[in-house]
């Protein structure tokens, strides 16, 4: 079967430099998991490598084309070739409670919510790698006090710790798109669990960097704080002056003000 041609509703950018992808796989500690999910692998390019490793390696492909061509090609990949949209599927018709990691060359257009997925998914999945355009990852990664910084860094850092690895210039795409990419990996943390409200926790958080340049008691008015609790001075700050841990302690506080005021 001949090359896939690149769509562009798709978001696909097709990688074709070998040792970016060979970087890529190897961002993998391959620790406390045995199978690996790649999403949009395309061609194979990242996939190639995926399959040298000691993991069950599985792909979820929507682009019908693609399926073709890697079960044309990749033998190994017998019957773990999903042909589905990532974010529609539920991963546990193949993994089935199991931990596995996730990695990819994502599609731009859909890695925002590629990673809120994941993050429904957290307890099965203790590392996470791939490929972003390059401020998405970036934003991931960034910590309190920038304008990057922002509801996918602290939700995203609340459950892992975030690195960003290196940087990956457009030429080594076909085609190649209009901005750079970055590579990042998750780690889950140990201890992952959140001292409060998961629902709670991610309702403060986006409710605050929706009106990020006012201070948190005129962000967080929606939810109906008592009088008592709006004098806290956190109520002075702007939502990108709170680090991931402030983000947790202020939800407690909200909760305990909510079961107080009941």
């Amino acid at each position: 079967m001949e090359k896939v041609k690149a769509k562009k509703h798709l978001g696909q950018h097709f990688l074709k430099d070998e040792s970016i992808a060979k970087a890529i796989a190897d961002t993998l500690n391959l620790e406390g998991y045995d199978d690996v999910l790649e999403i949009g692998p395309g061609m194979g390019v990242l996939t190639k490598y995926l399959l040298e490793k000691p993991v069950t390696t599985y792909v979820v492909e929507i682009d019908n084309e693609s399926v073709e061509y890697l079960d044309a090609n990749y033998p190994k990949l017998e019957n773990k070739i999903i042909s589905k949209d990532f974010l529609k599927y539920d991963i546990n018709e193949i993994f089935a409670g199991k931990q596995f990691a996730i990695i990819g060359n994502f599609p731009y257009n859909i890695s925002t919510q590629i990673v809120f997925r994941m993050l429904e998914y957290k307890e099965q999945i203790p590392e996470f790698s791939g490929m972003f355009q390059k401020e998405v990852a970036e934003r991931i990664c960034e910590k309190k006090g920038t304008k990057a910084y922002g509801i996918l860094s602290v939700l995203v850092q609340a459950f892992y710790d975030a690195e960003y690895l290196f940087t990956v210039d457009e030429n080594v795409f076909n085609p190649p798109p209009k901005v750079k990419s970055g590579v990042l990996r998750l780690r889950r943390k140990k201890d992952f669990s959140l001292p409060c409200s998961q629902k709670l926790f991610f309702t403060v958080v986006k409710t605050a960097f929706q009106q990020r340049r006012k201070t948190l008691r005129n962000s967080l008015k929606t939810l109906n704080l008592s009088d008592v609790l709006r004098e806290d001075e956190v109520f002075n700050l702007r939502p990108e002056q709170l680090n991931v841990a402030q983000f947790l302690e202020l939800t407690q506080k909200i909760e305990a003000d909510g079961i107080q005021n009941q």
